[in-house]
């Protein structure tokens, strides 16, 4: 059965009020920050003496000041209340800062509106951890990336409009201040009205004590996020990605005015190009993960920020006009449609890159502190979005030109990307699975719904290819530890994948009693804590395409863990350029052809107490049928 489309999501209640409360929270925070940056950079005679790239950096940091010192405290208050009155409170607040940043602006007072930034910021700050525990609350697990996807693609049309309406309005002579005022306070309006539409989301620990110290509950919150080691370093990379966005944004003022010498307009059109490149990567991950939370994706992302990063750089440089333009201007001037899609691309990915790892830190961490560990996630954030500030601030002092910090944030990031993924090698690992099945096979998955979500089970299925266990963790929603051959664990490059993501070799009796019994004991001790291991009962790979007789070691796990048995079959491998086939191997290859059939057949779980050799080889052979 095909799943509905994750749209269908917006026209249901326990989502589609959700969605608008916080598309127009994005929309009135980028339409207030971007008429004020807006007003600075072409306007700075009537409001300061001040330089305005030293302005359009401060502002952007005093914004996310309050998630820094208030992240922790207001990831307490949304584990203790219940999120659609936290939701409503929130859009209160909103009103009350555009009120007063509205006498800021019919006053002309630059200081109270840069306190109704930082207003804003600790609007935002308050409503982060609602908007990403509430998902998990009120979304099925199959649901929870095209939720994401959707709510990531509604956050970022959301900020393309309120930064299109701000441009435009502040733009508006001689009324253009006016519009502004009253545009973020109608806007406001409209949140707190789609906020009483949200329904019940009971608090997951009403009893939670909050602490009067925010200090210490940061250091708290973020001690307690660090335990689990994937979801924390997760975190990290969801922080580093704004870090690269914050950097990236904050100089599209100077960069249309100063480098491409545009007008408002061309500021207007580089957020518009970005902002869109983000939503359909968002959309995108629904389809490419397969309705399920696909880190494999992250790696992939991470590849085109750097790649279309760098070329933004070469792109910026090859960049010869001198002339003013306007937006309509600029796209018929030679190489600007290269740094166009340069920007679409680097939004692209970015979706592809931030998408899963919400999910993956939603779905993973203590489901009664998400809403805490979603702050200590904002903590992170906004540290990283300081630290982009400063850095800007700090290049610029150096004489940088801005395709030169372009340049060095794409390298950066390429840097972060390989630290993060060294020490998660569960992401490389999915990432090479994925594209495995994205490029060389069309990958078809049967029953995949019967691996277990939680708890331990064995996984056994028949020994076709270098590359089974890539297709077998592609399919699965969670980590697999597989017992392997130890020769093929020591096969150059692949093996240091399987070594990094703990895959447990094995060898027989006769060659290496010592660590056949290791692996028996590192089989055992996964299964005591909860983990999915995988074995391929024949114990090497097979020569013909069928199926060798199971060995008695799957007798040996069971009894002594006692856990369910889920056969499994692959269907379609046999005779790839990966099989162990002594003759033809390249004629059997290409017969095949690009993007051949391939399917993962998966049975019912199978109680310990029947799980014989013999028996779990006739339910894979019955999984297999007469594929190979």
């Amino acid at each position: 059965m095909s799943q509905p489309s994750q749209f269908s999501l917006l026209t249901q209640r326990r989502f589609g009020p959700f969605f608008w409360t916080q598309f127009f929270g994005a929309f009135n925070d980028n339409l207030f920050k971007t008429a004020l940056l807006v007003a600075l950079t072409f306007d700075t005679a009537n409001w300061t003496t001040a330089d305005p790239g030293l302005l359009n950096n401060l502002i952007a940091g005093l914004f996310i000041l309050p998630f820094v010192l208030f992240s922790a405290t207001a990831g307490q208050v949304a584990d203790k209340f219940d999120k659609a009155r936290m939701a409503r409170f929130v859009k209160l607040l909103e009103i009350v800062i555009m009120l007063v940043a509205g006498i800021g602006w019919l006053t002309h007072t630059l200081w109270v509106l840069i306190a109704a930034v930082v207003g804003m910021g600790l609007h935002s700050t308050l409503f982060g951890p609602v908007k990403y525990a509430y998902l998990p609350q009120h979304l099925k697990s199959e649901e929870l990336v095209g939720g994401n996807g959707v709510i990531e693609m509604g956050t970022f049309v959301g900020i393309l409009l309120g930064e299109v309406a701000g441009t435009l309005l502040v733009g508006v002579k001689p009324w253009g201040i006016e519009l502004v005022a009253g545009g973020t306070l109608f806007c406001a309006l409209l949140g707190l009205a789609a906020s009483w539409r949200i329904p019940v989301s009971p608090a997951p620990a009403p009893e939670l004590k909050i602490s009067r110290n925010p200090f210490a509950e940061s250091v708290r919150n973020l001690k307690f996020s660090s335990q689990n080691r994937t979801v924390f370093l997760s975190m990290l990379g969801n922080s580093w990605f704004w870090f690269y966005g914050a950097l990236l944004l904050s100089q599209f003022p100077l960069y249309a005015k100063d480098y491409l010498h545009g007008d408002h307009s061309v500021i207007m059109l580089l957020l518009t190009v970005f902002s869109l490149g983000i939503g359909a990567g968002s959309l995108l991950c629904e389809k490419l993960s397969g309705h399920k939370v696909e880190i494999g994706l992250v790696p992939f992302g991470s590849i085109g920020l750097s790649v279309f990063g760098i070329d933004l750089y070469f792109a910026s440089v090859a960049y010869t006009n001198t002339a003013t333009v306007d937006a309509i201007a600029l796209l018929a001037l030679p190489g600007v449609w290269r740094i166009m899609a340069d920007l679409v691309l680097i939004g692209v990915f970015g979706g592809l890159f931030i998408v899963p790892l919400f999910a993956l830190i939603q779905t993973r961490c203590d489901q009664k502190h998400v809403s805490r560990t979603i702050a200590g996630m904002n903590i992170l954030n906004a540290l990283f979005m300081v630290a982009a500030a400063g850095v800007a601030i700090v290049l610029l002092g150096q004489g940088f030109t801005i395709p030169e910090m372009f340049l060095v944030t794409a390298l950066l990031n390429a840097c972060v990307a390989v630290y993060i993924f060294s020490l998660v090698p569960e992401f490389l690992m999915r990432f090479l699975a994925w594209m495995l099945i994205h490029t060389g096979y069309r990958v078809r998955t049967i029953d995949a719904d019967r691996i277990p979500d939680e708890g331990p089970a064995v996984l056994v299925c028949n020994h076709v290819s270098y590359v089974d266990a890539l297709v077998i963790g592609a399919a699965s929603p969670r980590p697999i530890r597989f017992v392997m051959d130890h020769r093929i664990f020591k096969t150059p490059f692949l093996g240091w994948i399987f070594r990094a993501a703990k895959a447990i070799p094995i060898a027989p009796a006769k060659e290496d009693p010592f660590l056949m019994e290791r692996a028996f004991i590192d089989i055992a001790q996964a299964l005591h804590e909860g983990e999915l291991v995988c074995i391929f009962p024949e114990g090497r790979l097979t020569n013909t395409g069928d199926i060798n007789e199971f060995r008695g070691g799957i007798s040996k796990i069971v009894e002594r863990s006692k856990v369910p048995v889920i056969p499994m079959a692959l269907r379609g491998l046999w005779g790839s350029v990966f099989t162990r086939d002594p003759s033809n191997v390249f004629e059997r290859s290409f017969a095949r052809g690009i993007r051949s059939k391939l399917a993962l057949a998966v049975g019912q779980p199978v109680a310990p107490e029947s799980a014989s050799p013999e028996y779990l080889q006739e339910q894979v052979l019955a999984l297999r049928g007469d594929w190979k």
